[in-house]
């Protein structure tokens, strides 16, 4: 047993040591230490603070996700506004700008910078601790998001200076990677998707839970010191330096220049590579760098005279609309997609885009022959912006009837979508299908969307619970099933009944359930037995759960035609049942890739070890990844390891590991 002098010594070398690794591996893209050599310090960390909570670092990683909910966010008044840039749009703006600043000041240099778009926030550090992150609000009061902020692994929760005071600010934003993943949840569970990674930044930083803004995997550049006391500066570029030095993930690629010429080549360099980034740009920032001549230059009510913001120009295409198709979802959802001719934007060919309702067709007053405007939103997803040439009069009106199945649309007042409440509409069925046997679902290994039509087309199944009846010889009379895919298929369904029961709940399709919310179910409830007979009010008492997620599963469940499906499930020996089995933590906050065909076990068995321990498993290799797991004829996701430098292992490697 360790003595409290001996703890608290081995907590601060741990946290030391953890906070210079986290650094190097957030801030810097490099690591000295494997992951596993970094995730074995951060248990002994997390049990050393079980038993000697008093000795509990501020800075500690382990405080960055431990504050509790918040009903509501507090106001803070920023001592220093957090102004904004007066826009300019022209390169001979741009000129007018240096002009106009040579006349005030001799010889002036200037710091141009992208303009990273996201959210602009506030942190301050006093005797450096972190004691308060903010939004900018209307430039004087922001919102009180320190909990937030702290999730956000590139912000240090101390600084290795121990100044009086300094805030610095800085722009947190969500890759464009993390938010494409976020989409496509978002729309797998029929929620509205946020429509840029702007959007989705504030909206995460925003949660009143921080446990979901961790999962929200936000960033941050900083690029500006607020105010400071204990250190003089005099100037941008200096002050930029000095706060890489401090442990801040700075704004990338600043520079400093002297003429009109050498700005508008950096802006077209930066330009050039907008759509190669990891995340959004809008534009590029141009400030002056000497303090002393801000100082000179002043500014006007609204905005410094020291600097501007170019914003590049969106980049826009017309097209002629060929087409309105419209998308039956699994819960019936009816969304109007334009199909207009290819156009090139944003570094890809693009063909279609959503159209949303009826709302945003009439207001916009779009149909089929017209001539249309399209961008991408932030960058990343297609969206019609309007009609340039009208070609056919008024505007296309969705049908009264669903397009597949014919039953009465039906629309409430809540939402602007229309919906086809046949539960039997072959389009809903079929999405239906396609979900319950995905991987985050049941995971029915060789069932996917063109397999599930071949069945429905033939008549061999009308609901998910008919995939459990399929035999043998009713495939092989079907064209193109040989014996060896009908038995491997036949396998796959029959393992899958004994899937966890999460995996149920969220292949079931329930609006605005996803996997994550799905285990939350499992954990308060135990069995479905339980969660179907849970009060609307029981269900929104679970962390993580609001009244909408909660009245959906609560209603989901009060509709015969579920109710008689989870019955023929249970009649067919699908598990209802929920078992948290977890041996111990060891490979808490690791993450496993599991590619290949492994020696003596099955991916899914070996997925299941991983969580009985403690850790995760994920279908994606990405910089923080722990391990990869690899077996023979493991693809491409063993080549992105490999170029990371993320360690691969073997099957007897991993075995070794939970000895």
């Amino acid at each position: 047993m360790i003595d409290e002098i001996s703890a608290e010594k081995r907590i601060d070398e741990l946290v030391d040591t953890l906070n210079y690794h986290a650094h190097l591996y957030y801030v810097e893209d490099r690591n000295e230490i494997s992951d596993y050599d970094y995730d074995m310090l951060q248990q002994e960390l997390k049990n050393l603070e079980e038993q000697f909570p008093q000795f509990i670092r501020k800075n500690s990683p382990t405080q960055r996700v431990g504050g509790e909910a918040v009903s509501a966010f507090e106001k803070v008044t920023h001592t220093v506004q957090m102004g904004s840039l007066q826009d300019v749009f022209s390169f001979e703006q741009v000129r007018g700008f240096v002009d106009t600043v040579r006349q005030s000041v001799e010889n002036p240099k200037f710091v141009v910078e992208p303009k990273i778009d996201g959210l602009s926030v506030s942190l301050e550090y006093r005797d450096g601790e972190l004691i308060v992150g903010s939004t900018r609000g209307d430039g004087f009061v922001g919102e009180n998001v320190t909990e937030n902020l702290k999730t956000v692994n590139s912000v240090p929760l101390s600084i290795p200076e121990k100044l009086p005071i300094i805030e610095v600010r800085g722009e947190t934003y969500m890759p464009r990677s993390v938010f494409l993943k976020l989409v496509k949840e978002q729309e797998d569970n029929d929620e509205q998707p946020f429509k840029n990674p702007r959007n989705a930044a504030a909206g995460s930083l925003r949660q009143k839970n921080p446990k979901i803004a961790a999962k929200r995997k936000l960033d941050i550049f900083v690029f500006n010191v607020q105010q400071i006391e204990g250190k003089e500066l005099t100037s941008h570029k200096q002050s930029l330096d000095y706060l890489r030095r401090l442990g801040f993930k700075t704004i990338p690629d600043y520079r400093l220049v002297e003429t009109a010429d050498e700005i508008i080549d950096r802006i077209n360099e930066i330009g050039e590579s907008r759509f190669d980034l990891p995340y959004d740009i809008d534009g590029v920032v141009v400030k002056v760098d000497s303090f002393a001549q801000r100082d000179i230059l002043g500014a006007t009510a609204k905005v410094p005279k020291w600097a501007v913001a170019y914003k590049f120009p969106p980049e826009e295409k017309t097209s002629k609309l060929l087409d309105i198709e419209l998308n039956v979802g699994r819960t019936g959802a009816v969304t109007p997609v334009a199909v207009f001719e290819p156009v090139f934007l944003a570094g890809t060919s693009v063909a279609r885009a959503t159209l949303h309702n009826q709302d945003f067709i009439s207001e916009k007053n779009i149909s089929v022959g017209d001539v249309i405007k399209v961008r991408k939103a932030g960058d990343i997803i297609p969206e019609v912006l309007g009609v340039v040439e009208k070609h056919s009069e008024g505007a296309f009106s969705l049908p009264e009837v669903c397009p597949v199945c014919g039953a009465k649309l039906v629309k409430s007042e809540e939402e602007a979508a229309v919906r086809c409440p046949n539960v039997e509409c072959p389009a809903q069925i079929f999405r239906s299908i396609v979900h319950f046997a995905s991987k985050g679902a049941m995971n029915i290994d060789g069932l996917g969307p063109q397999i599930v039509k071949t069945l429905l087309d033939n008549g061999l199944i009308k609901s998910v619970a008919d995939l459990y009846t399929l035999s043998a010889d009713s495939l092989l009379a079907l064209e193109n099933f040989k014996e060896k895919s009908v038995n491997n298929l036949l396998t796959a369904i029959e393992n899958s009944k004994s899937n966890t029961l999460d995996r149920l709940i969220f292949g079931l399709g329930i609006r605005n359930i996803g996997q994550a919310s799905a285990k939350l179910l499992c954990d308060r409830f135990g069995d479905l037995e339980s969660i179907m007979a849970a009060s609307a009010e029981e269900i929104a008492e679970i962390d993580g759960f609001g009244e909408v997620m909660a009245q959906s599963v609560h209603q989901a469940f009060r509709e015969e035609h579920l109710i008689a499906l989870i019955k023929r499930l249970e009649a067919c020996g699908v598990n209802t049942k929920y078992e948290k089995v977890q041996v111990d933590s060891r490979f808490e906050g690791m993450t496993f890739v599991l590619t290949g065909t492994l020696p003596t076990m099955k991916r899914s068995e070996a997925k299941e070890l991983v969580e009985k321990f403690g850790g995760k498993a994920s279908g994606s290799v990405s910089k923080k990844t722990t391990y990869v797991l690899a077996g023979e004829e493991a693809g491409s996701k063993l080549t992105k390891a490999q170029e990371l430098g993320i360690p691969v292992i073997t099957e007897e490697q991993f075995l070794d590991m939970i000895k």
